[in-house]
Order: C-alpha cells, then structure tokens, then sequence
C-alpha cells in the first residue's frame, strides 16, 4: 500500500490529535499517579517497602514488552484496532486495581495497564498515516511530550487524590478517561490502510519478553539484591542470554518481529542510543526531587514538604514541556528535530548541573524543574520525529515501540542508579545531601554523553514525508 498520507475530507487532524493525546495522558497519568500513595499502599495492604516498589516493577517490565510487540501488531493488523484493543486493556487493569483488596491483585492490574504502552508508539503511526505532511512532525512532537507531561502532573494528581480521596481512587477517576477515549477512538480515528503483512513470531516475542523482563528486574530489585549481588548478576545474565537468542532469532526469521536490518539503520540506531541515555539523566529527577523536598529541615537541606506540596515542584516542568510540545511542528520545520534534540539534552544537562551547585532554596529547585521541562519537552518531541523519519511508514509502530523500550531501560538504570545513591549515603536514619548531589551530577554526565549521541544522528527530512520503500532505504541510507 502507499505509504503517503491521506487527505480525504474524512480525516479531521485536530479531533484525531485531541483523542490520541487523551489516551496517552490516560497512559502517563496511570504510569507515575501512583509512586506518591505507595506508603499508602504499604500501610492499606499490610506490606514491606519492598513488596510495594513490585507496583511500579512490574508496571515497568510489562511496558517494555508490550510497547514494542503492540507497535509491531499495529503495523500488521491496523494501527486503529489495536488502539482501541491497547485502550481496553487499560480500562480492564485499572478496573481490577480500583477493586483490588491484596498486593498480589494489585500488581496484577498494573502488570495489565503497562501493557498499555503500546498506545505511543501507535499514535505516531496513525498521525504519520494519517495527517497531512505539514502537520506530522507536530502532532507526533506533542504526544512525545504527553509522556512527560503526564508523568510529572501523575505525581501532583497522585498526591492529591492519595492525600484527600484514598488511593483507589487513583484507579476510579481515571477509568472514564480512558473508556472515553476508547470510544472516541472508534468513532473518529479512521484504520489507516499502511500495513506490513505477515505473522507473529511468537518466539521471537517470547525471546524478547523474558530477556527484556529479565534485566529490568534485575536492575530493579537492585537496591534490595545489591549490584554485584549473586541474584542479580544471575538473572541479568540469564536476561542477557534470552535477549542474543531473540536477536539470533530474528536476524534469520523470514518474519521477524523486529526487522534487525531497520535496527542497523544509522538514524535508527542512534536515535535509540539517545533516547537510552536521555531516559538514564531525566527520569530520576521524578523521583528525587519530591524526596529531597520532603526531607525536614533539620537535615540542613531539605525543604520540610508534604507531598502534595513536594509534587507541585514539578509542575513547571510538566507546563513547559506541554509548551514546548505545542511548539514542536515549528521547531522542527525552522531548526530541525537533530538540533532540538542536541539543545533539549544540552538544556537538561545544565538544569542538573545547577542542581548539584545550588540546592539551598525551593526556588532553586523551581528553575531546575523550569530549565528541565524545557530540555526534555524539546528532546522527548525530537526523538518522536527522529525515529519516525528513519523508517518507512509499514515499520513506524515497532520502530517507535523499540525507542519507547530503550527510554524506559534507561531510565530504569538511572532511577535505581539515584536510588543506590541515596541509600549509600544515610546518616541518623535519613539521606544526606550527598546522595542527591551525586545523583545530579551522575544526570548531567548521561545527558552530556546523550548529546555527543545526538551529535551521530543524521539530519533527516520531515517525518510526514515518507521514505523510499524498505529495500531502498536499506542502501540508501548509512548504516553502523
């Protein structure tokens, strides 16, 4: 099929764009409401420190693999359809979470919502099938910053509804949202006719799945296993193991489910590498920053919070990464999404940096979070429209998909990274301001390293303007 856009009357972009942003905000929220109730949980479920973090665990390690095998069957059997299937496997998991009475059947329910990741790498696909060329760049810039928008206003929306309602009403309020946007993507998204024929390799996905769940949960049961723990360099092995049998699976698969030769692509590639190191140096800050500012004033730095009031320092950041996802359709077309990359993480990087210099005020943790929603509403726009532009429209969901994994490995390394930090550097039962300030600093190194990655990827063109067919692109275009 072709791989242009359609511009038939029956394609309305603004109200397309308006419900693929609902469901993804629905997704983020979900993804960070959470992390402020888990002493609510702990104390609500009768359960360890330890058995809570398995809430955002097993959220995460779900995510990582549905994300790339949705965007895969996306690209096979119609980016609509599995967008509505996506949407009601979050509406069931958040169900089954808003009516859970045990941790075992609340990890259950967010093991089913992570599933949902695959909404992402979904949206880009139909906004570049579907939208006028002019209006791709743009539209995917927007949902990229959804994810970050919607994970920091998770942690005030979170605090909130924990603080004043009880924490299953994290799960009932945002339950109509996304049956809302289920519904409103059966009536007005249109199945896009790009497809790329072929079948599941189910091995292949098994591979995958447990080679990628593998090394997530050894890196996050690291703070518990240490990291040069037996159990954790086994199951990271182990995890490692499973990941070459699946690469070697695909490379001679007729069908594969992750086409290697795409992943080889220059722009690809290192638009992966990029997104690896960005999710590593930003995604701790989520974490950090409400910690820091809810520590006493005793200790000498902290701020003396309360939670809610602690998640309302990463408001800036969410408003100015909403800003800047606005903004992204004329920031690519006038600079080019490498050059918002390079100034997104470069931005970010000095917004940590300031951050292990200056931390003594709450207004010094105010312009951090205000410099990061500038860098990573930039850099998280950018990296949408780098790996769109790099692959034919047929391979647009799994190449997404596959991005969206990196990010969250990374920035499943950097947040346990922050964690072992902070636990290493206690005094009189609390962190002390090293910890935090080592973890700034390692942040700054990440995303300094992510812009000598930025540096490497190709200029490319519009991503509405779809490349030469996969066999052309394949020599046409430079590969590592």
């Amino acid at each position: 099929m072709s791989g242009e856009p359609r511009e038939s009357a029956r394609v309305h972009p603004n109200l397309i764009l308006a419900v693929l942003s609902l469901a993804g905000l629905a997704y983020a929220i979900l993804s960070s409401a959470v992390i402020p109730a888990l002493p609510s949980f702990q104390h609500s479920l009768h359960t360890s420190e330890t058995g809570v973090t398995w809430l955002l665990t097993g959220f995460l390690v779900s995510a990582s693999v549905g994300t790339s095998i949705i965007g895969r069957l996306g690209d096979m059997y119609g980016k609509e359809r599995l967008l509505v299937w996506t949407l009601m496997v979050l509406a069931a998991g958040t169900l089954l979470a808003a009516v859970s009475q045990s941790l075992a059947m609340l990890i259950a329910a967010r093991v089913v919502q992570g599933v949902a990741g695959g909404i992402f790498p979904l949206a880009f696909s139909i906004a570049r099938d579907e939208f006028p060329s002019e209006r791709v760049a743009g539209s995917i810039g927007l949902m990229s910053s959804i994810l970050g928008v919607g994970a920091g206003g998770g942690l005030v929306v979170g605090a909130l509804i924990s603080e004043h309602l009880g924490w299953h009403w994290l799960f009932w309020i945002p339950l109509p949202v996304t049956l809302a946007a289920a519904f409103f993507t059966m009536r007005y998204v249109p199945e896009s006719p790009v497809r790329s024929p072929g079948r599941v390799n189910w091995l292949a996905a098994t591979l995958m799945s447990v080679g990628v769940s593998a090394v997530l949960i050894a890196i996050a049961q690291t703070t518990l296993w240490g990291w040069g723990g037996a159990r954790t360099l086994g199951l990271f092995a182990f995890g490692l193991v499973f990941c070459l049998a699946w690469i070697a699976v695909e490379v001679r698969s007729r069908r594969p489910l992750v086409d290697m030769t795409m992943m080889r692509i220059r722009g690809v590639w290192t638009t992966n590498l990029a997104a690896f190191l960005l999710g590593a140096g930003m995604y701790s800050s989520f974490i950090v920053f409400p910690q820091f500012a809810q520590l006493p004033k005793s200790t000498g730095f902290g701020f003396g919070a309360s939670a809610v009031v602690s998640s309302l320092y990463l408001l800036p950041a969410a408003l100015t990464m909403g800003l800047l996802g606005t903004a992204a359709g004329r920031v690519a077309r006038r600079f080019g999404s490498k050059s918002a990359l390079i100034a997104g993480t470069g931005i970010s990087a000095v917004a940590f940096g300031c951050a292990a210099l200056e931390h003594r005020h709450p207004y010094d943790m105010v312009i951090t979070a205000t410099l990061l929603g500038v860098g990573i509403g930039l850099a998280f726009a950018a990296l949408g429209n780098l790996i769109v532009q790099a692959v034919p429209p047929t391979q647009t969901g799994v190449a997404s998909g596959m991005n969206t994994v990196m990010r969250t490995l990374g920035g499943a390394l950097g947040g346990q990274l922050a964690a072992t930090f902070i636990a290493d550097h206690v005094a009189h039962g609390r962190p002390t301001v090293t910890g935090f300030t080592d973890t700034y600093v390692m942040a700054t190194l990440f995303l300094i390293v992510c812009v000598l990655a930025g540096l490497l990827v190709p200029q490319l063109r519009a991503a509405g303007r779809a490349p030469a067919l996969e066999g052309h692109l394949a020599s046409a275009t430079e590969t590592g």
